[in-house]
């Protein structure tokens, strides 16, 4: 049906035109669509049919509906419009380009601001509510005021650490714009300055050894001790050259070695530990062969120091032993530099400890090694500069008498603050003290407490002042327990009251947690005839030796006995 309907409409359409026409079908078509229009509009006003200028109307489409937006067309519909027509029909204030009506975004925001209810205070006023109920979260609770000294102080110091946190984060929030201005400056500062806490590896780094506890050095003094070895090396190679040992070339040579940056400030750390070392110095006309620098430049110059019983062919001479030597100089300085922070730690103690130098062999355990602050540099030499004021006291100096008195005040007092200032930072470096006395122990006798204090103070002092010999001999002692027991099962299991030496190392070693050589196992099997004369015995027969043990005895109070002789070895 709709295929013989499509049909009859354009077989009348074609009608009404008149002859059909190939090029000129589409154009026809559509004027006769725009003429029936114009007279459907025509007729709705109440005009008659027979006065319109068009031809009769065209059968309409039942599918295809009427366009309601098609201007109405003045003349003959296949007559192409002149453009005073056009002009004539755009109403005014519009071109003839643009459409005459307004859009659907338009008219939506015209009618949003037409309407005299908007939303926008009702907004203004929910953010300002949420900003109070922000404002009143983010302050801080009062403390209670029935609460205790001590618990007030934590909570003081609590809420003060919280306000300092805000305000970093304030600056670090104001601060942030200015990054994109600066540009690449900030990202060029090292990395050692955008990290304050050093990382976990170097923090714990005395922890995650393997060696036996000792006198050992933190680890940025190791590594300070690696570069000193690297910077004689080289300095050896070009001294004994007769080469002038510049700072850039032993800095290329140090960071191709150890893989770290080496800088100036490293130089006078070297020169704080070992002073006569080096001896350093600012020169110039040195060739530089091609490094960029000019030769009319001052560099830094490193020499060592040598003694006059160290020359080769008259002229000194650094060897391979002079070089071991200074080598063991500079870590004993570092031992020693540790020693006044680890002196200075026992002495704020409670109650304070004195420990002879000569007698420390290791470290106390709270005192943290990895902590000890930094060595602070020396002051290298410098080029020598014009005469150009660089300080206040310079510049009021020169100027004496040609300032007014006003300037000249303010001179002296921007000196008088300087010079405070750098007396400041020449204070000694405080050591850390330990924790106070808790609250928990309050009520506890005041001379019971001093008791303990100096009966722990005694254990670790023989702790700190125990020698080599001693931490084996303590090490043997705590595995005898265990050894007694697997002991009497060898010979239980072999039914015999005597059995070789070699036989029950071999059993012992077979047997044992934990896997040790048959030379340990007869230092032990010793120690237990040496301590339990009654239940082990050695006997020497001709060329062997025998271990006689008897079973007969309990072995709970053979391992009481042995408990007992551990705990009296570590209270020496």
């Amino acid at each position: 049906m709709a295929q013989l309907r499509l049909t009859d409409f354009f077989g009348s359409t074609k009608a009404a035109t008149g002859a059909p026409a190939k090029r000129g079908g589409g154009r026809r078509l559509k004027a006769a669509l725009a003429g029936s229009q114009v007279h459907r509009e025509v007729e709705q006003d109440g005009a008659p049919a027979g006065l319109s200028a068009h031809p009769p109307p065209l059968p309409g489409s039942p599918r295809t509906p009427a366009r309601s937006g098609s201007p109405a067309v003045r003349g003959l519909a296949g007559r192409k419009r002149s453009r005073r027509e056009m002009e004539a029909e755009s109403p005014a204030g519009t071109r003839p380009g643009e459409p005459s009506g307004k859009s659907a975004r338009k008219r939506l925001e015209l009618q949003r601001d037409a309407e005299p209810g908007t939303p926008v205070a009702e907004d203004l006023a929910g953010l300002c509510s949420r900003l109070q109920k922000v404002t009143a979260l983010a302050q801080l609770p009062p403390v209670p005021s029935g609460t205790s000294s001590d618990l007030r102080n934590h909570l003081e110091r609590v809420r003060q650490l919280e306000l300092r946190i805000r305000e970093k984060k304030a600056g670090c929030g104001t601060t942030s714009g200015d990054t994109g201005a600066s540009g690449d400056t900030r990202t060029a500062a090292p990395a050692a300055e955008a990290s304050e806490k050093p990382p976990a590896y170097q923090r714990f780094h005395t922890l995650a050894q393997e060696l036996p506890p000792g006198l050992t050095l933190p680890y940025k003094f190791k590594v300070l001790a690696e570069m000193f070895r690297s910077v004689d090396t080289i300095a050896g190679m070009l001294f004994n050259r007769a080469e002038t040992i510049t700072f850039a070339k032993v800095k290329q040579g140090v960071q191709d070695m150890m893989r770290k940056q080496f800088e100036e400030r490293h130089v006078g750390q070297i020169k704080a530990v070992y002073p006569t070392s080096y001896r350093l110095r600012q020169e110039k006309n040195i060739p530089t062969f091609g490094s960029g620098m000019k030769k009319s430049e001052y560099q830094l110059t490193l020499e060592p120091v040598l003694g006059e019983e160290e020359k080769v062919d008259g002229r000194p001479h650094l060897s391979a032993l002079r070089l071991l030597e200074r080598r063991k100089e500079f870590n004993r300085n570092l031992v020693n530099i540790v020693r006044q922070h680890h002196k200075a730690f026992l002495a704020a103690l409670n109650p304070p400890m004195v420990v002879p130098e000569e007698k420390l062999t290791r470290w106390h355990p709270r005192f943290n090694v990895d902590e000890v602050p930094d060595i602070s540099p020396v002051e290298l030499p410098q080029p020598p500069r014009e005469d150009r004021p660089s300080t206040a006291q310079e510049v009021l100096s020169s100027a004496r008498g040609m300032l007014p008195p006003k300037m000249e005040k303010a001179l002296a007092n921007l000196a008088l603050r300087t010079a405070e200032a750098d007396a400041g930072e020449l204070a000694v470096s405080k050591a850390p003290s330990p924790a106070s006395t808790s609250s928990a122990l309050k009520g506890v006798s005041q001379a019971l407490l001093e008791r303990i204090r100096a009966k722990e103070a005694q254990k670790l002092q023989a702790l700190m002042t125990r020698d080599a010999g001693q931490e084996e001999r303590l090490a043997m002692l705590g595995r005898l327990p265990a050894m007694a027991r697997v002991l009497r099962n060898v010979f239980v299991a072999e039914k015999k009251l005597a059995l070789p030496m070699e036989v029950v190392c071999a059993r012992l070693a077979d047997s044992y947690d934990t896997q040790m050589p048959p030379g340990e196992m007869e230092k032990h099997l010793r120690l237990f005839a040496e301590l339990l004369p009654d239940w082990v015995g050695i006997h020497v027969l001709r060329t062997d030796t025998y271990i006689k043990l008897d079973k007969e005895k309990e072995l709970g109070l053979v391992t009481e006995r042995l408990t007992k002789a551990a705990k009296e070895a570590e209270a020496l």
